[in-house]
């Protein structure tokens, strides 16, 4: 769990969103923050902590060696969990995943646990990215439990509602309509 809390999926997420639409979300959040700090100057100081982590990001992602540190940190992740999954030692014998997941499924254990709450989200947003091939089906062991878990009825309750055919962009495009209709109007 300290691994999986360790990785800043920020970094990596800004760095596969194509520079143009992170450019307009970045500089609308700016404008958002500036317009709350003269509406509400008792709460400048916590604006001004967000526009400058805001700044920050900006600046982190210009940097190769952020984001190729990030990138590495996610595949060690997934390595280590993939071998875990692929073998497991109970009573000091070695089990091979067909016998594992006969008597466990998930990362911890035969019951869902927190390190599977911390993890799901790790891999739900590979897909939303549509990154699964690359990162989860490249790991056999990964693709199943990626599947076991996306059966999971407090999965399709919570995330899974957001993965599905149109509702995957339905944010985005909630946002790029929002921005459009604030900019027309702006010229008014």
């Amino acid at each position: 769990m300290h691994k999986i809390q360790e990785w800043n999926p920020k970094f990596f997420t800004l760095s596969h969103v194509p520079e143009k639409y992170r450019q307009a979300v970045s500089k609308f959040f700016r404008r958002v923050l500036i317009a709350r700090m003269a509406e509400s100057p008792d709460l400048a100081s916590s604006y001004h902590r967000k526009l400058k982590e805001a700044y920050h990001t900006e600046e982190k992602l210009r940097d190769p060696e952020v984001v190729r540190w990030s990138k590495e940190h996610l595949i060690r992740l997934l390595d280590e969990i993939e071998d875990s999954l692929s073998k497991t030692y109970i009573a000091g014998e070695e089990f091979s995943m067909a016998d594992r997941l006969s008597k466990t499924a998930y990362i911890a254990g035969e019951e869902f646990s927190m390190a599977d709450v911390m993890f799901i989200p790790v891999l739900a947003r590979l897909a939303l990215l549509n990154l699964e091939d690359e990162y989860i089906n490249s790991r056999p062991n990964m693709a199943k439990y990626w599947s076991l878990v996306q059966q999971r009825p407090s999965y399709k309750k919570v995330i899974g509602r957001y993965f599905g055919g149109w509702r995957k962009y339905r944010t985005l495009a909630k946002t790029w309509c929002f921005i459009r209709l604030r900019n027309t109007l702006k010229k008014y």
